[in-house]
């Protein structure tokens, strides 16, 4: 019962991947993403911890996110327990969402960004986490959620994606979210450009957003940023 996004740039290979649930270390499960091939979460009333292996499997060979998502949901037998969301290297995305899941159910998916979630407070939710990345990383939001244009990325948006994340999900919190609260976040950008970032909040009895806003800070700091600019890029 969780509510996730999942960005890639077709352009650079930068993949973003972020989920929040009720339960504890969302991240351990639900997220996962591979730099210039896609991403993918994984959840549901009960979440196939297998789907990521055979997803990048499926996108590794070639396959376009609708077909790799079919590849796993049609040899799972539980499928109708799960819900994955998945995008492949172009920035197109697929969403399987079991009829055994629970409401509310929800997903929108644009072309480079998708989100997904379950058991949640109401469809806000999953329209306010897609809406804030939006607006927070291109110029043309409203004609994007309108299917009116493909996202128009601001030229230097991933120096701030991390931000935009955490902003993003916010604001998902603020719909709503989990129906049940929301008690852990995981946030991961792989890229071509620099080091991943992998930020987690395993478990948050208040405030999750102040706790992954603090992993945040701590990774822009000026000792941690020279870390990371120093290690290698590939």
């Amino acid at each position: 019962m969780t509510l996730s996004l999942v960005h890639v740039n077709p352009m650079s290979g930068t993949v973003a991947t972020l989920a929040a649930t009720a339960g504890v270390a969302v991240g351990g499960y639900v997220p996962h993403g591979w730099r210039g091939l896609g991403a993918c979460a994984t959840q549901g009333l009960s979440t196939n911890p297998w789907y990521p292996d055979g997803l990048r499997r499926a996108l590794e060979a070639g396959f376009e996110a609708e077909a790799a998502l079919h590849a796993v949901v049609d040899a799972d037998s539980g499928a109708s327990r799960r819900q994955c969301l998945v995008m492949d290297a172009l920035g197109r995305a697929a969403v399987h969402s079991g009829q055994d899941n629970l409401p509310r159910v929800a997903a929108s998916l644009k072309p480079t960004v998708a989100v997904a979630g379950n058991l949640l407070a109401g469809a806000p939710v999953i329209e306010t986490l897609l809406k804030t990345f939006l607006t927070t990383t291109c110029h043309n939001a409203d004609a994007v959620i309108a299917e009116e244009a493909f996202p128009c990325y601001r030229h230097d948006y991933e120096v701030r994606l991390l931000e935009a994340l955490i902003a993003a999900l916010e604001a998902a919190l603020a719909a709503g979210g989990d129906v049940r609260g929301t008690h852990s976040a995981a946030l991961r950008i792989e890229s071509f450009q620099s080091a991943p970032l992998d930020l987690r909040v395993d478990w948050a009895e208040h405030d999750l957003i102040a706790q992954l806003r603090g992993l945040a800070a701590r990774v822009r700091a000026p000792a941690f940023a020279d870390f990371l600019a120093s290690l290698p890029r590939r």
